[in-house]
């Protein structure tokens, strides 16, 4: 993948007897900042601006670390070396701490979660496509591929997890290419970011290769892992750890058409682990990046002691094997420790269109249904709860989040915020 307000408190409830209240989303005004133009630079200066959006509290449009470290509030670590970083809670929207949260930086691969959210929920998971030569057309020199050949056919699942697992910037053409094109793709992201409030992001490659003018922001890829993982799809791609993707049809002996296929894993180190760093306890995804412009990004989700939180990270300064997944763990880390403890400096906000997508049963509106797809994981796919507990259990959806519902009162649209609670699959490989 190498190359180039004012905020609102709005009160929420939630019906359902597994939730519980939760605390006020901020809600911010697009027309506070605009997103970059096309020709803006995809390589940042070392310092972030002195002024930056403002979505979601005012801190947090402040250069430095905005953390409110009161008495009983364990210290940030010291050793965060990320340009940009954000500790969240997932299910409240507060947020506990930043670093430059809405610095605009080259996002890699962590923005194919926009591409995720904008077109899992166009194409049933069944639906199978037989790639066409123009499909693979104007990847970039030395993207990261999954191995998708020419006039083979392919299932919509299987091209996710090729997004997911491998970062396949073939299987996100050839999606394109189904949607439309690249240039419509770019355009529905672009669309999608601002219905987000993620205004920070300026979309010009749907995955995320180096590219004049692309940029996003700690906060927005943090947006974009909170609506993405309201889709059953989404959490089931993002969690899975290895899967058995179609090889290339050969011929055997016989001279009759054999197709195999081969195993790819998930390159997210805080699911799979390696060899410098362990399998990070309770993580449920979701995606990482890594470009020349962009350094390395990630964004994460975990939860432990029925708290649920998302760490995004960007470009950390420091060049050790895995860095970017250590510092993530280390704010992880101090998030556990401190929540529930420290003051938010902001908040996570909603979408525009929440307030008119929602549904009562299930909390998810049109766009965050999956069309045609059961968010059970497929044969030969293994989550990362099964992982924990030695590959048995196989299938199943690493992390299940509970919608909440939509309440009008006198008039106002008080969008519930979601709860999240993992499946007892994924809570027994927490340690007391």
């Amino acid at each position: 993948m190498p190359a180039p307000k004012k905020t609102v408190r709005r009160s929420l409830l939630v019906t359902p007897a597994v939730l519980t209240t939760v605390s006020a989303l901020a809600l911010a005004s697009p027309a506070a900042y605009a997103a970059p133009s096309p020709d803006s630079s995809a390589s940042p200066s070392a310092t972030p601006p002195a002024n930056m959006s403002s979505v979601g509290g005012a801190r947090l449009g402040q250069p430095g670390t905005q953390a409110n470290l009161a008495d009983g509030v364990p210290v940030l670590p010291k050793d965060i070396t990320a340009r940009s970083w954000i500790v969240s809670d997932a299910e409240s929207g507060e947020v506990l701490a930043s670093h430059n949260a809405h610095w605009q930086l080259a996002p890699a691969s962590t923005l194919k979660m926009l591409f995720a959210d904008t077109l899992l929920p166009r194409f049933p998971k069944t639906t199978e496509h037989k790639v066409a030569p123009s499909d693979l057309e104007g990847i970039g020199s030395g993207s990261s591929m999954v191995g998708i050949k020419e006039n083979e056919t392919y299932t919509v699942h299987d091209l996710w997890l090729g997004v997911f697992l491998r970062s396949g910037n073939d299987a996100v053409h050839v999606l394109s290419a189904m949607n439309g094109g690249v240039d419509k793709t770019v355009a529905d992201m672009n669309e999608h970011a601002e219905e987000l409030q993620a205004l920070d992001t300026h979309v010009v490659s749907p995955d995320g290769y180096d590219a004049p003018g692309q940029v996003s922001s700690a906060y927005d890829l943090t947006l974009f892992a909170r609506s993405g993982l309201q889709k059953a799809d989404f959490r089931e791609y993002c969690s899975t750890v290895s899967a058995k993707f179609p090889g290339e049809t050969t011929k055997n002996k016989k001279g009759k058409k054999v197709r195999g296929s081969f195993e790819i894993q998930n390159t997210n180190r805080l699911l799979t682990g390696d060899y410098d760093i362990e399998q990070y306890e309770g993580i449920a995804g979701v995606k990482n990046g890594n470009t020349t412009n962009a350094g390395a990004t990630f964004t994460g989700v975990a939860e432990r002691d029925g708290k649920v939180l998302l760490v995004t990270v960007m470009n950390p300064e420091k060049n050790d094997h895995n860095e970017v997944y250590k510092e993530t763990a280390e704010l992880f880390d101090w998030g556990f420790k401190a929540a529930g403890k420290v003051e938010p400096v902001g908040e996570l906000v909603a979408p525009k269109g929440a307030g008119a997508s929602a549904s009562p049963a299930t909390g998810e509106g049109q766009a965050g249904g999956e069309a045609g797809g059961s968010g059970d994981a497929a044969t030969g796919t293994k989550t990362v709860g099964a992982a924990a507990a030695g590959g048995s259990g196989g299938a199943g959806t690493a992390l299940a989040i509970t919608g909440g519902v939509l309440v009008l009162l006198a008039g106002a649209a008080f969008l519930v915020n979601r709860r999240w609670p993992l499946p007892d699959l994924v809570r027994r490989r927490t340690r007391p």
